[in-house]
């Protein structure tokens, strides 16, 4: 394959960030001045907004590897190669592809560049070291969650009973009441009671609480 000038390089510049009110410009802002800097004159700019790096599809990536696949990139350039991707899997089958297509790789921050062999080691290396960052993390909330429903502690929201429209609160049997009905059904909703009431209702099969309902509905949680 005959070698393309920088003039003539095709280069995609792909940024990325997790949550819609995070912004790319940082690291657009750093790859134009790079591309500029190599006199890479045709750039064309792939952002994905409030997308997980952990996803291997995502909307502008999709599109980016669908113009690789159709030869109209000749460079693919990245912030850093966590923007890209987070898996190991995807980043290797991707780089795998890229090099297959004699596509260029090049991560801004890391200054790797795959079409080097130290760069080829380094892009593998770091990966998986961010794949194992990644993993253990998961495997240390796991497991506090865990030994957090050992010790009886209930996660989430608290479970609360109150009256929505009469005063006088439910006594400790209609809650217990109440507590036993959810456990066997798993929802609270429209267990009612007045004031010249001293039991519960039935079971309503409305999607909400009723107005009159005395307690609140919530799910039970497993």
């Amino acid at each position: 394959m005959p070698a393309v000038s920088a003039a003539d390089t095709r280069v995609a510049i792909y940024a990325r960030v997790s949550t819609k009110d995070q912004s790319c410009e940082m690291q657009l802002r750093d790859l134009r001045t790079y591309c500029g800097a190599r006199d890479y004159q045709q750039a064309t700019e792939y952002v994905d907004t409030g997308h997980s790096g952990a996803k291997d599809s995502r909307p502008e990536l999709n599109r980016m590897m669908d113009d690789v696949r159709k030869r109209k990139i000749d460079a693919v350039i990245v912030w850093r190669f966590d923007r890209f991707a987070r898996s190991t899997k995807h980043l290797l089958t991707a780089l795998e592809e890229f090099r297959a297509l004699g596509i260029q790789f090049i991560s801004y921050q890391e200054n790797m560049d795959s079409t080097s062999p130290l760069g080829q080691a380094l892009f593998t290396i770091v990966a998986a070291v961010a794949q194992l960052e990644r993993d253990l993390i998961r495997e240390r909330v796991t497991a506090g969650i865990r030994n957090a429903r050992a010790a009886g502690k209930q996660l989430g929201r608290p479970v609360r009973y109150f009256a929505r429209k009469y005063s006088q609160p439910p006594d400790h049997h209609q809650c217990t009441l109440a507590y036993q009905l959810r456990s066997r059904t798993g929802w609270i909703e429209g267990l009612g009671y007045s004031r010249n009431s001293s039991g519960l209702g039935s079971l309503r099969g409305s999607s909400r609480p009723s107005q009159s309902s005395g307690l609140v509905r919530y799910p039970k949680r497993h």
